[in-house]
């Protein structure tokens, strides 16, 4: 078709899981990107979205299969790449069993990918282990919502549901930085100053919340659980509780009410460096807006600077308990929830990218889950592997003995976005096969043995979910470059190779049909929903079941829990939790809390975004933010190079000084390789519960760098609560 000629096509953006709607059109310079009305964007995107037509043409593109001879990857034809990744694969099996071969995929791909990745996995491999960078996202959220209310789906309402709110308190989150078009539902509550915001940064989303009247409480890195435990005492103390729905619409709230009553305000003020009256004005506010203070609705929402940690599950825990004091779950205009990241954070897990689930969000050691996928699948039920290894101990076992000798990637770049990344390099390294499917050469494909050239979001059509549950269409809207090919289409052809059984369609709307199959009756269920159904309505709400043939269609399910929660009893359970604290703390020889974030330019590993020049000439390098008076006592001055190191390693970044971090603080934006790359030194402890890996907190000795010969600078130790 002549592009005078090309119809605008109405997708969604490809970073983040606001999904913001946009159209594409072609032009005879390219494509230009405007954006789209639509519930959670309301016409609006950030820098990134506004610049994404950017991807589809940048200079280093991968659009020929590359295969490593001599040492250097060489370009080969996609029979011979095939033929060669299928043979090893099948040796590797044969020698060492199927789970010598490990899948890790992404929070990127479509459900339809992702779908058909798990089935690849565990149908053509049978290998137990495959898992994704959402377990570096959502797991620790997942597995607190799932324990307490039975079901695990982000924002268990409409983002627009927020608009009405009277307050807000938001946890680990810079909206203002990672969804800007987003934090206009928080315009009204902002106003009003009922936006409460909890932060070790003065993050733009603090200051906007401070500045609107609002609060921002800015604990000690890794205190975020006493905090909240301090919150609920303070509820309960003053008899702001609603006890009638604690009565009959939760259990274990007596529990909780014993385990909290330890957390005095002036306990948590020591422990977490938040003053008393600050935390007290906190909870008040939050329970003037619950209903039974005949408030307009509250709501508490938690991000991944409380999730990514070792604690991360029984923080998020204690958020829902809040909630649950205040009477905020399941009712319309109130309630928890969890901020997804990654474009399809959502439905990547619940369609059988993580260890322990199959398709619907089934869980794979459930037998009568087994057999109704296997069913779908047309293979015997105990021909599935079981549970497989989560993402932080699969990286870990790569290339050891009796680990895996062979790796696919999809839709990730763990060289530099897995915690300790250097030895994330030296298991990569230790492998047999090394397979990258992606867009560009990104520093995890540098390293591969054969590297697949593969679709991306305009040139592809699928399905993603966003951060609400809502399933949205994403549609091709140019054509891929010649020689470049869709996952489905590899997946199929590998599993042709290999004598696969089962079927292997590449068509999207064939592959989501058999998705709705095989998520049907599961917590996930998208069985009532398909390519033709969304394209009639853009979006719907899972779960959305089938319905008996002549029903009116299933409308999709945007406030899950207003009636009941999906527990054997109806009820959400409180579970009591305690706090433990980071598992690394300062010391004399590392002084410094290191936390670690986003810069509005930049998404992810930065991949993408440090391939866009309007964002990389915003944002060009990593740098360390720490206080100035920190800084004066340990002789850095702004712009100058320091060093932070631990026993994991070191990063090499510019000072940034600002009053806006804590003085036992800095902080380090996480989406740059080489010498700034932070994941070099974070930390891979993990949840025990969600197997979340520890990011958000570590411990690091921070140094000017000094000429050659000269003495280095002293190591001075920080006043540990400081920064108020």
């Amino acid at each position: 078709m002549d592009v005078t000629e090309a119809v605008p096509t109405a997708t969604h953006c490809p970073y983040c899981a606001l999904q913001c709607a946009q159209t594409l059109t072609r032009t005879p310079t390219g494509v230009e990107v405007s954006a789209r009305d639509f519930p959670t964007n309301r016409g609006g995107m950030c820098q990134k979205g506004w610049t994404s037509a950017r991807l589809l043409d940048v200079p280093d593109r991968l659009t020929t299969p590359l295969l490593r001879v001599g040492g250097e990857l060489v370009e080969v034809d996609w029979d011979t790449a095939l033929d060669h990744l299928a043979g090893r694969l099948a040796a590797i099996r044969a020698e060492s069993g199927p789970d010598a071969v490990a899948v890790f995929g992404g929070g990127g791909l479509t459900n339809e990918k992702a779908y058909q990745l798990g089935k690849f996995a565990r149908v053509a491999l049978g290998t137990a282990n495959i898992d994704y960078n959402g377990r570096f996202c959502m797991s620790s959220a997942a597995a607190a919502a799932n324990r307490s209310l039975g079901l695990d789906r982000g924002l268990p309402f409409p983002l627009e549901d927020l608009r009405g709110a009277q307050a807000v308190l938001l946890l680990g989150s810079n909206l203002a930085e990672t969804m800007p078009p987003g934090l206009n539902h928080l315009a009204d509550v902002r106003a009003g100053g009922g936006l409460l915001v909890v932060d070790p940064r003065r993050s733009a989303t603090a200051a906007l919340a401070a500045d609107g009247g609002g609060l921002h409480l800015q604990p000690v890195p890794g205190t975020d659980l006493p905090v909240l435990l301090g919150l609920t005492h303070v509820v309960l103390r003053d008899g702001l509780a609603d006890e009638q729905y604690l009565a009959t619409r939760t259990s274990g709230a007596e529990d909780v009410r014993a385990s909290v009553s330890a957390w005095w305000p002036e306990r948590v003020e020591q422990v977490t460096g938040v003053p008393v009256a600050s935390l007290v004005r906190a909870a008040r506010r939050l329970a003037a807006a619950s209903p039974v203070h005949g408030g307009t609705g509250g709501y508490v929402l938690t991000g991944r600077g409380v999730e990514q940690s070792s604690q991360g599950t029984d923080t998020v825990t204690a958020a829902i308990n809040l909630a649950l004091v205040l009477g905020l779950c399941g009712r319309q205009g109130s309630g928890y929830g969890a901020i997804t990241g990654q474009g399809n954070g959502q439905g990547g897990r619940e369609h059988g990218q993580k260890a322990d689930q199959l398709p619907g969000y089934r869980m794979i050691d459930d037998p009568a889950a087994r057999a109704h996928v296997a069913g779908v699948w047309g293979v015997h039920p105990d021909s599935l592997p079981g549970r497989g290894l989560p993402a932080v101990a699969l990286l870990a076992s790569l290339g050891t003995p009796g680990g895996p000798r062979a790796l696919m990637v999809h839709g990730a770049n763990v060289r530099v976005s897995a915690p300790n990344a250097g030895d994330v390099a030296e298991r990569l390294a230790a492998l047999d096969l090394l397979v990258v499917c992606d867009i560009v050469p990104s520093e995890t494909a540098r390293l591969a043995d054969v590297v697949l050239p593969v679709t991306q979001w305009a040139e592809e059509e699928g399905t993603m979910t966003s951060l609400e549950g809502r399933v949205i269409r994403r549609r091709r809207a140019v054509p891929a470059p010649d020689g470049v090919r869709s996952e489905l289409w590899i997946l199929s052809e590998l599993a042709r190779r290999l004598g696969a059984p089962s079927r292997w369609p590449t068509a999207p709307a064939e592959v989501f049909d058999e998705l709705a199959r095989a998520s049907a009756g599961g917590r996930a269920d998208y069985s009532g929903l398909s390519h033709a159904r969304l394209d009639g309505g853009e979006a719907l709400f899972w779960p959305c079941p089938a319905v008996p043939a002549g029903s009116p269609a299933h409308p999709g399910t945007p406030r899950p829990f207003l009636d009941r929660f999906p527990t054997p009893d109806g009820r959400a359970r409180m579970v009591p939790v305690e706090h433990r604290g980071p598992q690394e703390r300062p010391d004399a020889g590392r002084p410094l809390h290191l936390v670690t974030g986003r810069v509005l330019q930049h998404y992810q590993s930065g991949a993408q975004t440090r391939r866009v020049p309007e964002l990389l000439a915003a944002s060009p390098e990593a740098f360390a933010e720490l206080h100035p008076l920190t800084a004066e006592r340990l002789g850095v001055a702004d712009g100058v190079w320091v060093r932070l190191s631990n026993r994991r390693g070191e990063v090499r970044v510019r000072a940034r000084l600002s009053a806006d971090v804590r003085t036992d603080t800095v902080f380090v934006p996480f989406h740059f390789p080489g010498a700034g790359s932070v994941n070099e030194i974070t930390n891979d402890a993990v949840d025990p519960v969600s197997q979340m890996p520890e990011f958000k907190v570590c411990a690091v000795d921070l140094r000017p760098e000094v000429p050659a010969g000269a003495a280095p600078a002293p190591a001075v130790p920080t006043r540990r609560g400081g920064g108020r």
